[in-house]
């Protein structure tokens, strides 16, 4: 079977520099890809290279007919823009040409209620507007997600749950995810791979091969992250050492 996705030696240079650098990696459909590194290490510029939004060197390659969805890390809306969800669903919808079941449906597959989808996008807090948002990217059936930060502006209540979500448009629709995560749990969790950068490709497998100790360390530095692990006497996972340290 073709993977979803084969990223082949990319590169990306802004003012003759290069901000990312000898990153390739494979992604099979249905998988789940985090991609993790400190700041500035070049992972939301790897997204805008696989939507095609920045010139780069190297190969892109999607399986045919892939459909992308892309949920950014944050849209600044004002607070008296009288938009609302329902606004924007509708405006997709009529863009697409899709019936409104396709707008009930992704409602339902999201959670929504009629006063999140009705309430102005700057009066919601940052746990509804990202739900907003996954929904609104899910218009179309897209056949890869793609989310930067998805949990950046949400406490860790809201956290879990759009977590919880993204592992659900996973599992029961089948759906490639690619998530930029600082959350090693989420990693271990919910991912199939991970892709580690540092402007450069510092690692690439399932999680528990390939975040070694020494790649971790050449990712954050000495004793800046924690190392999520499996305990052989148990069925629980637990964490040594510290949060990472961005």
């Amino acid at each position: 079977m073709q993977p979803a996705l084969t990223v082949l030696n990319i590169e990306v240079s802004f003012d003759g520099k290069n901000v990312l650098e000898d990153v390739s990696m494979e992604l099979g459909a249905g998988e789940s890809l985090a991609v993790i590194g400190p700041n500035g290490a070049g992972k939301t510029v790897f997204l805008r290279a696989l939507l095609g939004m920045i010139p780069y060197r190297g190969t892109i390659t999607w399986a045919p007919k892939t459909r992308i969805g892309y949920v950014p890390q944050k849209i600044d809306a004002d607070r008296h823009l009288p938009v609302n969800f329902k606004n924007l669903f509708a405006a997709k919808a009529s863009i697409l040409k899709l019936p409104a079941a396709d707008i009930e449906e992704v409602i339902e597959i999201v959670g929504l209620n009629n006063n999140i989808i009705t309430t102005s996008v700057g009066h919601l807090s940052g746990g509804e507007f990202q739900r907003g948002l996954i929904a609104f990217a899910l218009l179309g059936k897209p056949s890869v997600l793609i989310f930067d930060e998805p949990t950046a502006s949400i406490d860790v209540a809201g956290e879990e749950q759009i977590y919880d979500l993204i592992h659900r448009l996973q599992d029961a629709q089948g759906i490639t995810t690619i998530v930029v995560s600082h959350d090693l749990s989420f990693v271990y969790q919910y991912a199939t791979k991970v892709l580690c950068l540092n402007r450069a490709g510092v690692c690439f497998g399932e999680p528990d091969i390939a975040l070694t100790p020494e790649a971790l360390e050449k990712l954050y530095g000495p004793h800046k992250y924690f190392h999520y692990f499996n305990d052989s006497h148990s069925d629980d996972h637990r964490t040594k050492n510290h949060d990472i340290q961005q």
